[in-house]
């Protein structure tokens, strides 16, 4: 668990727990009723994950499909509401069928409440993901 509840100590210790591939500990982060938003989503993937169960479904083969190395830009911005910020980030590594580079910009709206994320809304382009089904992590239940 991060050592401070706020919301900008728990996404740093979420990115820690990412990049040391602990999809478990990421997980365990997540209130067991927390929703996880994607509303740039392609056709056939996820829109909205409720639940921490789901939330774990779809993050179970994360390390299988993106071998994450850094995140060189990290900024959290605090909004009025002192559970929510605003995250702005770059994440870098391989793809792990592929062995191509990973390189995503995200922005993510991230609530936490007590230690643990209830609601995450993130909104990364797939359009930036290979065509070929290389960075296809969220499993074959979409």
């Amino acid at each position: 668990m991060a050592s401070s509840t706020s919301p900008a100590d728990v996404f740093r210790h979420s990115l820690r727990l990412l990049l040391d591939k602990d999809v478990a500990g990421w997980v365990a982060l997540w209130d067991d009723d927390g929703v996880m938003e994607f509303p740039f989503a392609p056709p056939g993937w996820p829109k909205r994950l409720e639940g921490r169960a789901a939330v774990r479904d779809y993050m179970r083969d994360y390390p299988a499909h993106i071998d994450l190395h850094a995140v060189p830009d990290l900024t959290i911005h605090r909004t009025d509401d002192p559970a929510t910020v605003v995250v702005e980030m770059r994440a870098v590594g391989r793809l792990v069928v592929s062995g191509a580079p990973y390189d995503m910009t995200y922005i993510a709206v991230v609530t936490a409440v007590d230690g643990r994320f209830t609601h995450y809304r993130d909104y990364w382009n797939p359009l930036a993901l290979p065509q070929d089904g290389t960075a296809d992590f969220t499993g074959s239940d979409r």
